[in-house]
């Protein structure tokens, strides 16, 4: 499909800064594509989630954590030395980390980069981080190796790095140490990440609380985001954009836990695309999942039969983003664009720190035991 379909105004004042404080008091729009008139369109706040859903249903949170992923160093090349910010978005070993670079054209492979000094020899091993450029890729990625591994690494990077806000908040203000607590969910037990799954970060103790009294269960499963997330779509199509591949695991437990729920006509919501994308990389054709551990790429766009996943929680995302045609796949484009515009107009906060949607899939793509179910209405 083309890109540029994915396309749509967004004022910048509708981009949000800071989260909303408590965090289920963020707004949430309710999208049912099998609804018509204004039925299909209707404000909510995320504190009544549990209202939206129904007992028996099972709700799948990511377990990642972020990390602060972005680091600023000292590239030293026989003496020439300038600087250079790095953000690490996949681990490909103990000692080796897939980045991005910034600016990447001062590096070269073999260049040294000293993060957390000014490269002198004599400062203290505990205030230093010392990598090497093994590879360079297309759109300014690097393959690092750093001279620490393992948890001496993981120690290192937690002291020196910055938590790793998403371009459109860090080009406008500044990370200071409130982000470190906002730009994580409750749910965060796995490091990995360097992206927030942001859709969790709406949820708190109370909400919590509230949906597992309403019969909803919560089973957790992990994709370490990556950094890849925020990459724009360059290709005018999308058959011929690359999808960063990022790491994930289903468990057996959680795999029984999602089959059990299905077996018993109940319905699978993924609390964010990244929990959608990980179910979905480990469903098979007839919707039970697997148990999975490893890398998926998986590339969703309008035309994909949905195997796993009945009910998506997750927020506003940018225009052409790999998000975006996720959701028009589980929605349907023009429904999709029908809920921004209607967002913008009642001033809906967007992106990371932003409001919430909650999308049930567009009935030729849902399982027939779940259609026509009316959230809002009297349970049938």
């Amino acid at each position: 499909m083309r890109v540029d379909l994915f396309d749509f105004e967004l004022p910048q004042d509708r981009i949000a800064l800071r989260p909303a404080d408590p965090r289920d008091s963020a707004r949430l729009l309710a999208v049912d594509p099998a609804a018509f008139g204004p039925e299909l369109y209707r404000d909510q706040t995320v504190v009544n989630l549990p209202l939206l859903l129904r007992p028996g249903d099972v709700l799948a949170v990511n377990d990642t954590k972020v990390i602060p992923a972005r680091l600023r160093g000292i590239r030293d090349r026989e003496g020439n030395r300038s600087r250079v910010e790095v953000t690490l978005h996949k681990r490909e070993a103990t000692d080796s980390w897939r980045a991005f670079a910034k600016p990447a054209k001062r590096l070269r492979t073999g260049d040294a980069i000293h993060f957390g000094d000014d490269g002198a020899s004599h400062v203290c091993e505990t205030t230093r981080l010392v990598a090497r450029v093994e590879e360079r890729g297309e759109a300014g990625e690097i393959l690092l190796q750093f001279e620490q591994a393992g948890a001496f690494l993981d120690e290192a990077i937690e002291r020196l790095g910055e938590m790793p806000l998403p371009p459109y908040i860090a080009g406008r203000r500044e990370t200071d140490a409130k982000d470190a607590g906002d730009y994580q969910t409750l749910f965060a037990r796995r490091s990995g990440a360097v992206a927030a799954p942001t859709a969790s970060l709406h949820f708190t103790p109370g909400l919590i609380e509230a949906l597992e009294k309403r019969g909803v269960e919560i089973v957790r499963t992990t994709l370490h985001v990556g950094a890849g997330t925020f990459l724009p779509v360059k290709a005018e199509d999308t058959e011929d954009h690359v999808m960063h591949s990022e790491y994930g695991e289903v468990s057996e437990a959680a795999a029984e836990r999602l089959n059990a729920a299905r077996r018993g006509g109940n319905r699978i919501v993924a609390a964010g695309t990244t929990s959608l994308r990980i179910l979905e990389s480990a469903a098979d054709p007839d919707g039970t999942i697997q148990p999975f551990a490893g890398d998926t790429s998986i590339f969703i766009t309008p035309g994909y039969r949905f195997r796993a996943v009945d009910i998506l929680l997750t927020n506003f995302h940018l225009p052409r983003s790999t998000l975006f045609m996720l959701v028009s796949a589980f929605c349907g484009l023009d429904v999709m664009q029908g809920a921004y515009r209607h967002a913008v107009q009642a001033g809906y906060r967007f992106y990371s720190y932003g409001d919430a949607c909650l999308l049930f899939r567009a009935p030729g793509l849902s399982d027939p035991a779940t259609d026509g179910f009316d959230p809002l209405r009297k349970e049938r």
